[in-house]
């Protein structure tokens, strides 16, 4: 890896063009590489080869816990730390508890779809080399951008610098760390 260089990047204007060069990226046999579009590319998630996140497990491991604790809270208030038999009714009368039950499994598994995103994306990031490189202001606008880091296998910084420059983008630029 080179001192002070996080990796290189090159621009496209087509978000085609993005996608046949990540995919050739990844045939090329460079493994830690990213994209940054202006939105969403389907394409781009099987041209990268991103793995699956954890995030779905996670909220479902949040819900659970939100249902039990308010299960848990309302059972313990009603049955052991403040019992009160009005009208002959049982102590432990679940039907009652189950609209509470929903609520708190949904802002358990909702907390945990807020956090778990944020820390799983490791955010808030308010400052990433990328945006050292000019023209990625345009990454929000009309360009697409593929970047190789440094910290690849195969990141040799004249040989990569040629494999994206065959690709044909509109500028290859070196990513300062």
């Amino acid at each position: 890896m080179s001192q002070g260089v996080y990796g290189l990047m090159a621009e496209f204007g087509d978000v085609g063009e993005l996608v046949t060069a990540a995919r050739k990226a990844r045939e090329a046999g460079y493994v830690h590489l990213d994209a940054y579009t202006p939105f969403p590319v389907e394409e781009l998630d099987e041209a990268l080869d991103l793995h699956h996140t954890r995030l779905p497990m996670l909220v479902l491991i949040g819900g659970i816990i939100g249902g039990l604790a308010g299960f848990g809270l309302q059972y313990w208030t009603t049955v052991i730390d403040y019992p009160i038999n009005v009208g002959g009714r049982p102590l432990f009368s679940w039907p009652a508890f189950i609209p509470v039950t929903f609520e708190c499994t949904i802002l358990g598994a909702g907390l945990t779809a807020v956090l778990g995103m944020l820390g799983l994306n490791g955010l808030p990031q308010p400052y990433h080399p990328v945006f050292n490189v000019p023209r990625f202001a345009l990454a929000s606008r009309d360009r697409f951008f593929l970047c190789i880091e440094a910290r690849d296998p195969k990141f040799d910084i004249d040989e990569t610098w040629g494999f994206l420059s065959r690709l044909q983008p509109r500028q290859v630029s070196q990513v300062d760390a």
